[in-house]
């Protein structure tokens, strides 16, 4: 890909990324009110954090809901939308690992219903790395 292609792709990225930080679901509401500023573990989290990949010559991006670098992990919230592209998922969560990253899904109501539950298995995993 050349230069100047990947600088557009960046700035794509950006403004999907922005949108998205505008306008979250109830759910990411929740979750990013109780793991911002390192609440969680002291982990710092991103939001709408934009992920580039190169898997067959084409550079892209995936945008995470969640992103805790020093972890290495992602955290996706799957609205209902999510039923209707599970192979899609799937898809995106092998590239991820690639990437050597880790995924943790979640629905959004589980996170609206159960969010002590949601923030424990987000901490047990991060014991689960040491």
């Amino acid at each position: 890909m050349s230069i100047n292609n990947k600088k557009a792709l960046i700035e794509i990225a950006k403004i999907i990324c922005r949108d998205l930080r505008r306008n979250p679901t109830p759910a990411e509401k929740m979750l990013w009110n109780s793991v911002r500023n390192r609440q969680l573990d002291l982990k710092k989290f991103l939001r709408q954090h934009p992920l580039f990949y190169d898997s067959t010559g084409k550079e892209s991006f995936f945008v995470a809901d969640f992103y805790c670098h020093e972890e290495k992990l992602i955290i996706e919230l799957d609205g209902v939308y999510h039923k209707y592209r599970l192979t899609e998922d799937q898809n995106r969560t092998q590239i991820i690992n690639s990437l050597g990253l880790q995924v943790i899904r979640f629905n959004n109501e589980e996170v609206i219903n159960n969010l002590p539950h949601v923030l424990r298995k987000i901490s047990n995993h991060f014991s689960r790395l040491i």
